[in-house]
């Protein structure tokens, strides 16, 4: 299968990337290269010749069609998109653009080609998503989103992937274009942007900085290693039913301080301070505006239908993740130089205000 993968130089779309050539599908990987993204993360395979590299907006429609038209790809797994909560807060345009504007550009872009290529029945739009779009959950642990949750998006940031979603379901349902749906939970693992939690607490530990946890470090959210999740949406593009959609969860709910006193543990295990614990560092900072009380999946659809599981538990995916930081340095130092990195985003108080 060719695969034409969107945003394959980032944190998921690169652990697709790395896993479908190590499994000889043949990989277009198109990226516009925006901050969070980095070539590195498809070094691995960069020099396999079943892998392609396409610099290209998916705002673009110009450079959409003419990726679709030179390399001809049996299926799109859609991952680009604008994905840190706390930046669209502070900068919810870009989220609109990209995540809105761009995914119609795709969906365009894409029934233009199946159209020319005669409808085939086995092309797919695989459009990969997120558990935020159905808002929050109580702390009832017998209440966990479904594919059958109604979407109640509290972000800028969730509220743009809920448009794009809708979007891809209407392009089902009018013009007919052979889409598959999933919406995931919090990813970690290896390549992970240095601004989302996991990554920021192992770095600031690691620097001897304060690990800060919003709020009272109460929120609740069921955490995917990212190579799990790979596998499960090329499961998906394969073996997906047409115009459903998946839910893909770790089953490893967390509260974030729970979370965070894991991962002090690990380091304090892996590379012990002079005195004290890591978790002496933990400091709880003003809470982000509308932050989600608690994310779970119910995976049962993908379980039931697909045979799809999670392969390692939180603890071990923290294990093997504090490890490959520990062991990738010059993966992540450059990459922390790169605006509004290691800075307090999302506040609300910084933002450009539209006029």
């Amino acid at each position: 299968m060719k695969l034409l993968v969107t945003g394959g130089a980032g944190f998921i779309g690169s652990a697709v990337v790395r896993l479908a050539v190590s499994r000889g599908h043949e990989v277009v990987n198109l990226d516009a290269l925006t901050y969070a993204a980095c070539l590195d993360n498809v070094a691995p395979v960069a020099d396999s010749p079943l892998y392609a590299f396409e610099q290209a907006d998916i705002r673009d429609r110009a450079a959409l069609d003419a990726a679709f038209a030179k390399h001809t790809p049996d299926a799109v797994m859609h991952l680009a998109a604008e994905s840190h909560v706390d930046r669209s807060i502070d900068g919810p345009g870009d989220f609109i653009e990209t995540n809105i504007t761009g995914t119609y550009n795709m969906l365009e872009a894409a029934r233009a080609y199946w159209v020319s290529q005669g409808k085939p029945e086995a092309f797919r739009f695989h459009h990969i998503s997120t558990d935020e779009v159905f808002g929050s959950l109580p702390a009832d642990p017998e209440v966990m989103f479904t594919e059958d949750t109604p979407y109640d998006p509290r972000s800028p940031y969730s509220a743009s992937k809920a448009s794009s979603d809708h979007l891809v379901r209407a392009w089902h349902e009018t013009y007919g274009l052979p889409v598959v749906l999933t919406n995931c939970s919090n990813n970690y693992g290896p390549y992970h942007f240095p601004e989302k939690l996991i990554p920021v607490v192992i770095l600031n530990a690691l620097a001897g900085k304060p690990l800060p946890i919003y709020g009272k470090g109460e929120n609740i959210r069921d955490w995917l290693y990212v190579e799990d999740h790979a596998d499960a949406l090329l499961l998906v593009v394969e073996k997906g039913e047409l115009g459903r959609s998946y839910n893909i969860g770790g089953e490893n709910e967390r509260t974030n301080l729970e979370l965070v006193k894991t991962l002090c543990t690990i380091l304090d295990g892996k590379r012990p301070k002079d005195s004290g614990s890591y978790a002496d560092q933990i400091t709880f900072v003003t809470d982000r505006p509308g932050h989600d009380a608690r994310y779970a999946i119910d995976p049962s659809r993908i379980r039931d239908e697909l045979g799809w599981r999670p392969s390692v538990t939180v603890e071990e995916g923290l294990e093997k993740t504090v490890q490959w930081y520990l062991d990738n340095e010059a993966w992540w130092r450059p990459l922390q130089a790169r605006h509004g990195v290691g800075e307090r985003l999302g506040t609300g108080t910084t933002g450009k205000v539209s006029a």
